[in-house]
């Protein structure tokens, strides 16, 4: 990991600061001084409340008071930033950004800005007559900035009018709290920068109890800080390989595996097994069945069939079933044989006659009714005639007298 660049994690909100330098003009009112630039960026990637592009208002909010807490409090020497007066002179800038929000970004924000500014190496310069030489790290060593303090934010969350009293809150305490101060503060116990917001009015001894906490905070951080810079001052003297990026096994397959968290789940199971045994059955409700009209069909379930069938026709049907049932059973072939000539039939005989002696392969089939003179024949391309009984084929009496069907 390059200098400058720091990660800060503070609960499971994560910022990362980088910062660089430049060599440009100085402004006119102030010649002999370099310039410290910071910015914060609040992307999409670390909550869905921010916009790309766009500052939010509580993005501005926060980029000021960074501002004021480590620039307009002289915490880093601008005159040291001077390479020719009026020409040249160095414009650091350190750019803040917000990789995840689960609350309290100022202090995190705070954090990293300034570990990263004492953790950055400027380049050597050189100059000779009106030539300025800047030296790369292999000729030089570089050159850290002139940190004169550590100024750090505190945040304090208020609730139901200032009687209670938080301390780091996070993303759900801030949505709930009734307002917002933000404490920075130095090792000294110097005030940098003082803010409050959501329209609650303290009095004097809040805001002295919230100093008085800031001043133990202020000085945990700044310890931690500075031994983060130690350790890896030594790692870089020794040799040793340093950063951010190495101090992550990539090696391994549960690298960014979360620590499972126990929790107790006891007695909300006894609770829910005993307001399972107090309540009683549920009544599945029924739909109420219209029927439209005879012939329509509705679907439901467990109802009644909702059909309407005529019982009249239901008796015919079946009827006709067990009938064809009991033909299918006695069917009759009737084979003739092929026929030359035939002979006039009378009236009233009820008998079938065939021709002798034909060399034909068609049969002739001659059909007689009671008293009617004329015949009536059909040529069946068969040699099988199957003749099928039934309630309508059945000897009706006409006259007295049977109809009668005679092979020969």
């Amino acid at each position: 990991m390059e200098r400058g660049c720091c990660i800060v994690d503070l609960g499971d909100t994560k910022v990362l600061a980088q910062v660089s330098g430049k060599i440009e003009e100085p402004k006119k009112n102030r010649p002999t001084e370099g310039s410290i630039i910071i910015n914060l960026e609040l992307s999409p990637m670390a909550s869905p409340a921010f916009e790309p592009g766009r500052p939010t208002e509580s993005g501005i909010e926060m980029n000021r008071i960074l501002e004021r807490n480590i620039r307009d409090s002289r915490a880093v020497d601008t005159e040291s930033l001077c390479i020719v007066a009026g020409e040249k002179v160095w414009s650091i800038r350190a750019d803040v950004h917000v990789l995840n929000d689960e609350g309290n970004i100022m202090d995190a924000a705070s954090i990293a800005a300034i570990t990263a500014l004492s953790h950055f190496r400027r380049p050597d310069v050189s100059v000779m007559g009106e030539e300025v030489t800047v030296h790369s790290p292999e000729d030089r060593d570089p050159v850290p900035l002139s940190v004169h303090h550590m100024p750090v934010c505190v945040t304090f969350a208020f609730f139901d009018q200032g009687e209670f009293l938080l301390v780091d809150p996070n993303r759900s305490e801030e949505r709930v709290m009734d307002g917002r101060m933000v404490v920075g503060m130095n090792m000294h116990r110097e005030i940098c920068t003082l803010m409050m917001s959501g329209g609650m009015l303290l009095v004097k001894e809040q805001v002295l109890r919230c100093s008085q906490i800031a001043t133990v905070k202020v000085a945990e951080i700044i310890e931690l800080i500075q031994r983060a810079l130690d350790k890896d001052a030594q790692a870089r003297q020794a040799g040793e390989k340093c950063g951010f990026a190495e101090s992550v096994p990539t090696n391994k397959i549960t690298t960014n595996r979360k620590e499972a968290t126990a929790i107790d789940t006891t007695a909300a199971a006894q609770q829910a097994s005993q307001v399972i045994q107090e309540a009683g059955p549920v009544d599945k409700p029924m739909s109420n069945m219209l029927v439209q009209a005879p012939g329509t069909v509705q679907i439901g379930e467990g109802l009644v069939n909702t059909w309407d069938v005529d019982d009249e026709d239901m008796e015919s049907e079946e009827k006709e079933g067990r009938e064809k049932s009991v033909t299918n059973g006695r069917e009759a072939v009737a084979t003739s044989k092929p026929t030359e000539r035939k002979r006039p039939v009378k009236a009233g005989e009820g008998t079938v006659s065939h021709a002798e002696g034909s060399d034909s392969e068609e049969e002739e089939t001659v059909m007689l009714f009671q008293g009617d003179d004329e015949t009536k024949s059909t040529e069946e391309p068969d040699s099988t005639a199957l003749m099928q009984p039934s309630n309508s084929d059945k000897p009706a009496k006409k006259k007295g007298k049977k109809k009668k069907a005679a092979q020969k």
